[in-house]
């Protein structure tokens, strides 16, 4: 394939839509439709007892921090909000996004919008490119959520460890939509009828932020900006570790998510503020089974997925060989296993995709 280019109206979105590869139909796992509607039940309890688990755990560490600032003991529960704040919330932001969080609608939407803010994404702009990122998964051009383009940018992804890449980019694009309005990349995947959302979202969290660095010179001190702001950069460390493991290394361009998705299996500190999404084969398949079916979906369609990394550690040691091998070559990709019981990859649309980029 050579040369990728990412950008979503360049000339790889045109080929992709050309060969009908962003339009393809995606390989699933065969599962009895009982099972399926079982797993499929929403359920408000699950996550009502997560959420307050998460922002009860904010609000103490939060207070707890206050309380000892400046001075170095209040760092352990800085430290520990900046997590739930900055990694959590992306989690929330994504499930909730899907509306498979919470079995009452306006539930998901107002952990949302929370979510949105301190992940630092339009909440507008953001469910729509999610929906892509689920159409179109890693296909080169199409998916606005590629984390790891190739060849790999080394520097950019340990600055992700503290969010400088993600807010630098989310600043000017907040100002760009609160002053001037969608931009053009957006308008691809957002439509008209929500731009003026993407806007008024844009102006809301623009206000908010302003608001903030007003009071902390206002206080000459950071923090304000310990507890809304700064805790989305020191504390995105675990999303992104979790995050880059979702993809990392595996192929893009193809339809079947057993290649271009990992599942890893994590510790139960790391579930809860992953919400699961560790089981990310088995999300990108049936994304609209809730976060808490996700491990007896696991066990249900196991027989036909690559075996999962069996931890973060196991997960980064096949993941980061791999990125370094596409420094020297974009087309490196890891192929993993399929067990005896499991039907073929499909790659026909790989196969095509190659050849048309080639030609």
């Amino acid at each position: 394939m050579g040369k990728r280019d990412y950008n979503l109206l360049g000339e790889d979105a045109r080929r992709a839509v050309e060969s009908g590869l962003a339009a393809a139909a995606w390989y699933h796992t065969e599962v009895p439709r009982k099972v399926m509607k079982d797993l499929m039940q929403r359920s408000d309890q699950p996550a009502i007892r997560d959420t307050i688990l998460l922002y009860g755990g904010m609000i103490v560490f939060a207070a707890l921090g206050i309380a000892l600032w400046p001075h170095v003991w209040s760092a352990p529960f800085w430290l520990a909000y900046g997590v739930l704040y900055g990694s959590a919330s992306d989690s929330r932001w994504h499930e909730c996004g899907h509306g498979t969080a919470f079995r009452t609608g306006w539930m998901n939407d107002v952990v949302y919008q929370i979510a949105s803010f301190m992940i630092m994404r339009n909440a507008a702009t953001w469910r729509w490119s999610h929906a892509r990122h689920h159409t179109n998964t890693y296909i080169v051009g199409r998916d606005p959520e590629i984390a790891i383009m190739r060849p790999p940018a080394f520097l950019k992804l340990i600055g992700s460890f503290i969010g400088i890449p993600e807010v630098l980019q989310f600043v000017p694009r907040m100002i760009y939509n609160a002053v001037i309005g969608v931009h053009p990349e957006e308008k691809t995947f957002v439509p008209e009828s929500e731009w003026p959302k993407v806007v008024r979202v844009a102006r809301v969290h623009l206000a908010i932020h302003a608001a903030t660095v007003a009071l902390a010179v206002w206080m000459q001190s950071i923090l304000p900006l310990m507890v809304i702001g700064l805790p989305r950069m020191y504390g995105a460390w675990h999303h992104v570790m979790t995050g880059l493991l979702q993809h990392g290394g595996l192929a893009d361009n193809v339809v079947d998510h057993r290649l271009n998705s990992r599942t890893v299996m994590m510790n139960p500190v790391s579930r809860f503020i992953y919400w699961n999404m560790n089981y990310h084969v088995e999300h990108h398949m049936f994304p609209m089974v809730p976060y808490h079916a996700l491990p007896r979906l696991h066990e249900a369609i196991r027989h036909d997925l690559p075996a999962p990394n069996r931890s973060i550690a196991a997960a980064f040691r096949e993941m980061w060989p791999a990125l370094r091998r596409q420094l020297a070559s974009e087309d490196y990709v890891l192929h993993r296993e399929l067990p005896p019981t499991a039907r073929p990859y499909r790659l026909d649309f790989h196969t095509a995709a190659l050849g048309t980029a080639a030609a």
